[in-house]
């Protein structure tokens, strides 16, 4: 039977580990390793998960918060060494039936593939997409975009096909596809992790990657990343989120070293700071247009 190595990064993941872990392990038809990467929780994440005392799974706690890239592929490294022959990334503010696991090797083989990845559903409301195939955008500096977003789900996505993207929040990879593309560009803290690797999985020509809609997850959007906060009553982004997300997006830019993509990196400039004078989601001081401008110049650098 093959084995799957499966791999979860933690930060202060106290609300939604267990319910996580539940889902993991009442998976049946599969063997796997489960890889926790904490990346140095200061509640009790780590106590809930040895509460469950479970064979088959492997903590390995960082002293300090490295980041998702550099956690995801210590969990790789790891169940490669482990000689698993498939690695599933996933969040673990998710939940799942019994049957994820399996149907997602089942679906690998199907379609003679090495990526699979599921249909994924707001937690909040069970019928609503969150994503059903996803594609990189060039008019938007080739940002990846979700096919159904915020759509009731009707059944308009259940024709399994090859896309581009998929966010690592439930992925399946062949281990082959790390051979040939390589691990996780650790540059990347959190955000464009995922778009970049999946980017250079698609330039390679290699590996397909499959959306397989008669799997489904559930996802609890946004309960790990803070990307907004709350401002007198006024959702608006918070510092991290600008940070990370103007200085990646560069940077992935900066990577693949075409006139276009220098070009896009020139509209993106006035685009940011556009962006801080007429966007409602922006917090209106000096300190954000520095850091918006800093960030920008950041990505330049990296």
């Amino acid at each position: 039977m093959e084995k799957i190595g499966v791999v979860s990064v933690t930060f202060n993941s106290k609300y939604v580990i267990r319910p996580f872990l539940d889902s993991v392990f009442s998976q049946i038809g599969t063997q796997f390793i489960l890889y926790i990467i904490d990346n140095n929780s200061n509640d009790n994440t780590l106590d809930i998960i040895n509460q469950f005392n479970e064979p088959n799974i492997k903590i390995i706690q960082n002293q300090t918060n490295l980041g998702v890239a550099t956690a995801n592929n210590i969990g790789i490294r790891s169940a490669i060494e482990d000689n698993c022959s498939n690695i599933l990334l996933l969040n673990n503010d998710i939940e799942f039936d019994q049957n994820l696991f399996s149907g997602l090797l089942e679906n690998q083989k199907k379609y003679k593939c090495s990526l699979v990845v599921p249909k994924i559903m707001f937690y909040e409301d069970k019928k609503i997409i969150w994503y059903a195939g996803g594609w990189f955008k060039r008019s938007r500096g080739f940002l990846p975009f979700h096919r159904g977003l915020k759509q009731i789900d009707t059944g308009q996505f259940d024709t399994a096909l090859q896309v581009e993207y998929a966010s690592t929040c439930c992925l399946l990879i062949c281990k082959s596809v790390f051979e040939d593309t390589g691990m996780m560009d650790e540059k990347y803290f959190v955000y464009f992790d995922d778009t970049d690797f999946l980017y250079r999985i698609l330039k390679g020509l290699k590996h397909q990657l499959w959306y397989c809609p008669d799997l489904k997850l559930f996802h609890k959007v946004g309960s790990l990343s803070k990307s907004f906060s709350n401002k007198k009553n006024n959702l608006v982004r918070g510092d991290f989120f600008i940070k990370q997300n103007i200085r990646n997006h560069i940077y992935f830019l900066r990577k693949q070293k075409n006139i276009y993509c220098s070009f896009f990196i020139v509209i993106l400039f006035f685009r940011n700071n556009l962006r801080f004078i007429f966007s409602p989601s922006m917090k209106k001081d000096i300190s954000t247009f520095l850091l918006i401008n800093k960030s920008f110049f950041e990505g330049i650098r990296l």
